[in-house]
C-alpha cells in the first residue's frame, strides 16, 4: 500500500483527496520508483482544484515531478537502488505522477540524478527550475552574455523566476525582477536581483514598439506582460516565454521582431528531449547555489498540497514548495 493525492471525476464531481493505494493501482512501466520527495507546481495546483483540465484521465495521481530511488526496473538503463528525477512526459496529466509514494513509469522518461543534488534539492528545484534552466540556456545560445544589457526575469516570486534570477545572477547577468509583490523586494534581491521592479509596468496594454531595455527575458507570464517585453527588448536581444500566469493570449504585433530583430524561444519543459534534459540538469547542479536555494523553499506533507493548491493560484505562494510524500 501507498499514499497518493488522487483525482477522481465521476457522478459526485470532480474531487482530489489522500488515498491508500494497492500495487495495482501503479499505471503501466517498466520502472518502479519509491519517491522521496515531490513538489507543488502551478500545474497540479490547476490540477488539482480543477479550475484547468490539466488531468486527462481519471483516477489519476497528480503531479508533474519527483525524485526518488529506483526499487525494480527491466529497462536496461536502470537498476534497484539508482537514485533519478522525473519532470513531465505528461506525468500527472495523463499518467499517474509524483504526489504519491510510490510511481511507475517509463525507463526512458528518468534522467539520473547528478550529484551533488539530493532528492529534496532536486525538487526545491523541480519543474520550475529546469525550466528556469532550459530558458537561461536558451538566452545562452542565443548569444547573450554578461555585460550585454539587463535581464528581465518577470513572475519573478514564482519558482521559474526565483531560480532564473538566482542562476543569472550566478553566471554574471544584471537581472531585472519583475513582481506584483513588492513587499518581496529584499528576497529577491537576496536571490540576486539587481533591480526590482513593480508587475503594472508590463501588465497593461502598451505600445507596439517602446524604449529599448532588456537584452534579454526570462517570461513566465504571458499575455500584455510578454507583449510588453518583446516590444521592450533590444535590437537582436532574445526572450524565453515558458509560462501563463497572466493568461494564454498574446496582444503583440511583428514590430519587435522584424524592426529589431528580436528572437522569441517557446520553452517547452514537458516533452524535451532527454540530452537536453541530462544537460539542464547537470547545469542546475554546477550552476545553482544550494543556499539560494533553500531561501526559496518551503516544505510541506502530502496533505498540505491539497491547500497549498488555491494559494498557488491566488498568487500566495513565494517560491518553491516541496513536497514530502512521506508525511
Amino acid at each position: 500500500m501507498y499514499k497518493a493525492l488522487l483525482i477522481e471525476k465521476d457522478g459526485a464531481g470532480y474531487r482530489a483527496g489522500i488515498r491508500e493505494l494497492d500495487d495495482d493501482n501503479l499505471p503501466e512501466g517498466d520502472v518502479t520508483v519509491r519517491i522521496a520527495y515531490s513538489t507543488l507546481n502551478y500545474k497540479d495546483a490547476l490540477a488539482i482544484t480543477g479550475k484547468s483540465p490539466i488531468v486527462r484521465k481519471f483516477p489519476l495521481v497528480a503531479g508533474i515531478d519527483f525524485a526518488g530511488t529506483v526499487e525494480a526496473s527491466s529497462h536496461p538503463a536502470w537498476k534497484a537502488g539508482d537514485t533519478v528525477v522525473l519532470n513531465g512526459w505528461g506525468v500527472g496529466e495523463s499518467h499517474s505522477g509524483g504526489l504519491a509514494q510510490r510511481a511507475r513509469v517509463r525507463g526512458d522518461w528518468l534522467v539520473a540524478l547528478p550529484p551533488p543534488l539530493t532528492p529534496r534539492q532536486a525538487m526545491a528545484v523541480g519543474t520550475a527550475g529546469y525550466t528556469a534552466m532550459l530558458c537561461v540556456m536558451a538566452l545562452e545560445g542565443h548569444g547573450c552574455k554578461p555585460g550585454d544589457g539587463d535581464i528581465l526575469v518577470t513572475g519573478a516570486n514564482g519558482g521559474v523566476g526565483g531560480v532564473a534570477i538566482a542562476l543569472l545572477s550566478r553566471l554574471g547577468y544584471r537581472v531585472v525582477a519583475s513582481t506584483g509583490r513588492p513587499n518581496e523586494a529584499d528576497a529577491l534581491k537576496a536571490l540576486g536581483a539587481a533591480e526590482v521592479i513593480a508587475r503594472d509596468e508590463l501588465a497593461a496594454p502598451g505600445k507596439p514598439l517602446q524604449k529599448e531595455r532588456w537584452a534579454g527575458v526570462v517570461d513566465a507570464v504571458g499575455s500584455h506582460t510578454l507583449a510588453n517585453a518583446c516590444a521592450s527588448t533590444r535590437y537582436r536581444g532574445a526572450v524565453a516565454a515558458c509560462g501563463l500566469a497572466q493568461g494564454m493570449d498574446f496582444p503583440a504585433t511583428v514590430a519587435p521582431f522584424i524592426l529589431r530583430g528580436v528572437t522569441l524561444y517557446g520553452i517547452d519543459s514537458v516533452m524535451a528531449p532527454k540530452a537536453l534534459r541530462e544537460q539542464a540538469w547537470a547545469r542546475l547542479a554546477r550552476d545553482l547555489d544550494p543556499g539560494k536555494l533553500d531561501a526559496l523553499v518551503r516544505e510541506i506533507g502530502l496533505a498540505d498540497a491539497l491547500q497549498a493548491a488555491p494559494q498557488m493560484l491566488a498568487g500566495q505562494v513565494r517560491g518553491r514548495l516541496v513536497v514530502d510524500v512521506n508525511r
